[in-house]
C-alpha cells in the first residue's frame, strides 16, 4: 500500500516511518461539522490506523454549504453525520479503521469514548464540550488540538498534557455567556476549512513524533489573509492543569431538567446572569421568528419553540430530549 501514500512518504518530516507510526495511530474527532469533516477527510487520506468520528446530529441543507463529506442524498436518507461520515470515508480508504458513533458527548460518556486514543481532535462548535475535552484529555495524558472558527475567523492551538498550556489557561473565566455562533453570525466555508487544515497539519505532526509542533495560539481571517500567532503561559493557578478536572466532575456547565408532563425541557447555564432580550433579537430576527416583552423572549428553532428569560434560562418545548435542548441552546443562546 505504498503506493496510496507515496506523495507522503516522499516528504521527509514523515517518511517510511512515520507512516508507518500513522498507520498505527488511534484518532478521535469530536464533532463532524465543518471542521470535523475536513479534518475527518485529511486523516483518512493519510493513513492514520484507526478513526473515530463522534457527533450526534443529522445533516440538514445548510451544512452542505461547508461541510465536505456529506451529500444531498444523506439528507433525503436522514443519515446522523457521524454514520454518513463513516460511509464516505470507506469509499475513500478501505484500510483505515472508521468508526463513525452517534451520541452526545457529556461527562458521563467521555472518557470511555477517547480511551485509547493517541491525539482528539476538536471539531465543536462550544466552548462548554471543549472544557469538557480539556479536562478528559490532561487526565489521560492524551494531546488534543483545539480548533474553533466562525464568520472568516478561525483560531488553533495544540495542548500537550504537561508540556503546554492547556485551554482554561487560555480561558481563565469558565462562567461563559451569550456567544456568537456559526448560526447568528454566519460562517465562510474558507474559515473552517483552513482551520481543520492546520488542525490536521498539528495532528499529524504529534502522531510522527515531530519536533516542530507549534506552541501558539494561531489565529486566521480568511478575509483579509490576516494570520496572527499568540504566546501562550501556563497559569500556575490552572485547576486543570493542577489535577482538578470541575467540567469532568460535572461542577460546572449547562444543566438541563425535562419538565414532567410538559414535553419540554429546561436549560440553565450558571454562567449567563443577564439577558439583554434587545441584543438577542437582534442576533436571531435573521434566523427565525421572534419576539419578547419585557418577561420573556420566544423563539422558533429547528421546528422547537424555545422561550428565554431574564435570567439566561430557558424552556425548550415539544421535546423531552435533554440533549436536543442543550445543542439548541449553545447554537442559538450559547454556552
Amino acid at each position: 500500500m505504498t503506493d496510496r501514500y507515496s506523495r507522503q512518504i516522499l516528504f521527509s518530516p514523515i517518511g517510511k516511518d512515520g507512516q508507518k507510526k500513522l498507520a498505527e495511530s488511534n484518532a478521535v474527532i469530536i464533532g463532524c461539522g465543518a471542521l470535523g469533516t475536513v479534518i475527518a477527510t485529511v486523516l483518512v487520506r493519510a493513513g492514520v490506523g484507526k478513526v473515530k468520528i463522534i457527533d450526534r446530529d443529522f445533516i440538514e441543507y445548510h451544512n452542505l454549504q461547508r461541510q465536505v463529506l456529506f451529500d444531498e442524498d444523506d439528507i433525503k436518507n436522514r443519515l446522523p453525520k457521524a454514520v454518513a461520515a463513516e460511509r464516505h470515508l470507506r469509499k475513500v480508504n478501505s484500510t483505515v479503521e472508521i468508526e463513525g458513533i452517534v451520541a452526545d458527548v457529556n461527562f458521563t460518556n467521555i472518557e470511555k469514548l477517547v480511551r485509547d486514543a493517541d491525539i482528539i481532535l476538536d471539531g465543536l462548535d462550544n466552548l462548554e464540550t471543549r472544557f469538557l475535552i480539556n479536562d478528559a484529555a490532561l487526565k489521560a495524558k492524551i494531546p488534543w488540538v483545539y480548533g474553533g472558527s466562525i464568520s472568516s475567523f478561525g483560531m488553533t492551538m495544540n495542548i500537550i498534557p504537561d508540556k503546554t498550556p492547556c485551554l482554561r489557561c487560555v480561558h481563565s473565566n469558565t462562567s461563559g455567556g451569550m456567544s456568537l455562533t456559526c448560526d447568528t453570525a454566519g460562517v465562510v466555508a474558507p474559515a473552517p476549512f483552513v482551520t481543520a487544515s492546520l488542525q490536521s497539519s498539528e495532528a499529524i505532526k504529534i502522531l510522527v513524533g515531530d519536533e516542530h509542533i507549534n506552541r501558539d495560539m494561531i489565529s486566521i481571517d480568511v478575509w483579509t489573509t490576516e494570520l496572527k500567532h499568540f504566546k501562550i503561559k501556563r497559569r500556575p493557578d490552572c485547576p486543570a492543569c493542577g489535577g482538578k478536572y470541575e467540567f469532568l466532575d460535572a461542577q460546572f456547565g449547562t444543566k438541563t431538567t425535562s419538565l414532567c408532563g410538559q414535553n419540554a425541557v429546561q436549560v440553565l447555564n450558571p454562567g449567563i446572569k443577564h439577558v439583554s432580550f434587545e441584543q438577542l433579537e437582534s442576533r436571531l430576527k435573521n434566523v427565525g421568528k421572534v419576539s419578547h416583552n419585557e418577561f420573556m423572549l420566544d423563539f422558533m428553532a429547528d421546528s422547537q419553540e424555545m422561550v428565554v428569560f431574564p435570567d439566561g434560562r430557558a424552556i425548550v418545548k415539544n421535546t423531552a430530549d435533554e440533549s436536543l435542548a442543550r445543542g439548541l441552546y449553545a447554537k442559538y443562546i450559547g454556552a
